[in-house]
């Protein structure tokens, strides 16, 4: 079974830049301590405070022995501490979903994109 943790953000819209800088350590720290980062999505347009992280794991039981790693980590830790000092993250929930396998990663068929 794979799992998939969306973590929604509320983040302080001046400081979309400082999430990216957030996401962009946590692209180098999520795969090594285990964790399949789908990645990390900021504000386009619309709701200009919203942001998300997605990871997948194989079980809960994976997902519990990556959050003890992350506690464990230095570079994690950092990046936690991060994010609390320049107090960018305004709220954080994680809800946890399974994928139906037949509708993942479907592309497009017959569907020509404009240039």
């Amino acid at each position: 079974m794979t799992i998939t943790c969306f973590i929604r953000y509320e983040i302080d819209p001046f400081k979309k830049d400082l999430f990216g800088v957030y996401s962009d350590n946590w692209a180098r720290i999520i795969p090594r301590l285990g964790g399949h980062l789908l990645g990390y999505f900021v504000p386009h347009e619309g709701r200009n405070y919203e942001a998300w992280g997605l990871v997948s794991f194989s079980s809960l039981a994976a997902y519990e022995a990556y959050r003890q790693r992350l506690r464990e980590d230095e570079a994690a830790v950092a990046n936690f501490a991060f994010a609390h000092r320049e107090r960018l993250i305004l709220k954080e929930e994680r809800t946890f979903a399974q994928v139906v396998s037949s509708t993942y990663l479907q592309p497009p068929m017959g569907v020509v994109e404009a240039a």
